[in-house]
């Protein structure tokens, strides 16, 4: 056995496989203008993200260990959700806001999306 075989984040040979396949790089030429081959970066992004999560899961099996809230905010911290539709709105009309003259256009606008429900 090697040792990036023991190691303990290593990906199992079937989802390199599967993520050979999910590359879904028809039509993209094999060498792009910056020298970067699509195939072979498509790869090595998904097996990053597999073992940051990896990693993580293990943070948080330790964790759990001496803090059950430590979870919760290790979680939030470093795999964020991305902002509400409300928060993305409430963001878009702030950059109309700053492009018009007319604040009155956008007022209406910005109290009735306040009052929506927050839903993540």
């Amino acid at each position: 056995m090697t040792q990036q075989q023991q190691h303990p984040i290593t990906p199992p040979p079937e989802l390199v496989q599967e993520w050979g396949h999910d590359a879904n790089l028809s039509g993209v030429p094999y060498k792009d203008e910056t020298g970067y081959w699509a195939y072979e970066l498509h790869i090595a992004t998904r097996a990053a993200q597999w073992g940051a999560d990896q990693e993580l899961e293990a943070c948080y099996a330790l964790m759990e260990l001496s803090d059950s809230n430590a979870r919760d905010f290790l979680q939030s911290a470093r795999r964020p959700k991305p902002p509400s539709l409300k928060q993305q709105a409430l963001e878009a009309l702030q950059a109309l806001q700053q492009r018009t003259t007319d604040p009155g256009i956008v007022e209406p606008l910005r109290r009735a999306l306040e009052q929506l429900p927050d839903h993540e």
